[in-house]
């Protein structure tokens, strides 16, 4: 455990600083996992911190002091930054989204929290994508498949074309056994992932079959040298 005091001491008894005490807190919640959770959860806290010791946050050091009233100024704080474009609309309600998680890692309930960040906010996210997404494009694909193939790269070109048509993780396309693939492909019509899936999943164990079509075997490119791996 994380606590370094009483559990009714400073800061819920992990520590006397403000920016400590968070992350020890969220480590505890999460179990000692979940790095990338915990990590940006706390980057976000410490811009909290950084705010309760401004001039214009409430200046407590205490985790014990903090309100519902001083997530409010928070939250108001937080809208005055997006509509001087000095954030987004997406980085406000993160940041009071890992405010109420870390609040609740550090007082164990639930009560101190924002209840809605994006109603608080009175603002929603309004990114809209007026492009088609990098990758997704057939002719741009067919342009980079072409170059990889001219530049004697049919591993790669491979790889580009399989991530696509079958929705396959970078990793996963990356490592897999293309020979092996391509003759799952042949005589079964449908491909097992196996190398380079999430947890160090094993294809015997935890099998994930893929249905041949005319867009995976498009990603057969240069059968020969794939045939050579």
């Amino acid at each position: 455990m994380a606590l370094v005091g009483r559990r009714d001491g400073r800061n819920f008894g992990y520590g006397r600083q403000l920016s400590y005490a968070g992350p020890q807190a969220l480590k505890d919640l999460f179990g000692g996992g979940h790095y990338g959770t915990v990590k940006a959860h706390s980057d976000r806290w410490q811009a909290f911190v950084r705010w309760c010791r401004s001039e214009d946050g409430p200046g407590v050091n205490d985790a014990r002091q903090i309100d519902r009233q001083t997530l409010l100024d928070y939250t108001e704080h937080l809208r005055q930054q997006v509509e001087y474009g000095a954030i987004a609309i997406a980085t406000a309600q993160n940041r009071l989204s890992s405010v109420n998680r870390t609040m609740a890692a550090l007082r164990g309930d639930q009560y101190v929290k924002v209840p809605s960040p994006s109603k608080a906010l009175g603002m929603r996210r309004t990114s809209v994508r007026h492009s088609v997404p990098q990758g997704q494009d057939p002719e741009h694909m067919n342009q980079i498949v072409d170059a990889l193939c001219k530049h004697q790269m049919p591993r790669a070109a491979a790889i580009a074309q399989l991530a696509r048509a079958t929705g396959m993780r970078l990793r996963e396309a990356i490592l897999a056994d293309l020979p092996r693939l391509q003759s799952e492909a042949e005589h079964l019509g449908r491909i097992n992932i196996q190398e380079g899936t999430k947890g160090g999943r094993s294809g015997a164990s935890a099998p994930r079959w893929i249905t041949v079509d005319d867009h995976i075997r498009d990603a057969e490119v240069c059968r020969t040298s794939l045939a050579r791996g």
